[in-house]
């Protein structure tokens, strides 16, 4: 059975790129390769799966329908993580996190995706501009080949 640590290891491998699709209204996917990397839920404390994005069909689909799939892959092995995803952002506030708890999420979201940064002031101010958002999906299923 795969695991949450599987998709960290195998993501490691990729730059942590993953493909992540979620449900448009009329039923179709909608699909996009972003970073994303696994952490503590914020509240919780549980391990979820984190992307920052400013992707907005992508952030509609989620509002409207929280359920998303993210595939890492490399080479011929892929590790697949289905869940439900709650969006924290400007737009999208959510209790106990204030915009420094984002502006911290943020960040730890981009560094457990492999991200490094020189700046951190100038990422947090480009971060805040765009208003993007955060993205946790918390696993309801983790499958691989």
């Amino acid at each position: 059975m795969a695991t949450l640590a599987d998709a960290v290891a195998l993501g490691s491998r990729e730059n942590f790129l993953v493909v992540v699709s979620t449900l448009r209204a009329d039923g179709t996917i909608q699909s996009s390769v972003v970073n994303a990397g696994l952490l503590p839920h914020p509240v919780s404390g549980a391990e979820v799966l984190g992307l920052v994005t400013n992707g907005r069909t992508k952030l509609a689909n989620l509002r409207a329908r929280p359920q998303a799939t993210a595939t890492f892959r490399a080479g011929w092995q892929w590790l697949t993580i289905e869940g439900l995803a709650q969006i924290v952002g400007d737009d999208d506030p959510m209790p106990g996190i204030d915009g420094e708890r984002l502006r911290v999420l943020r960040r730890a979201v981009f560094s457990a995706a492999g991200g490094t940064h020189e700046d951190w002031d100038e990422y947090d101010r480009v971060m805040a501009a765009e208003r993007r958002a955060v993205v946790l999906i918390t696993p309801t299923r983790i499958y691989s080949n």
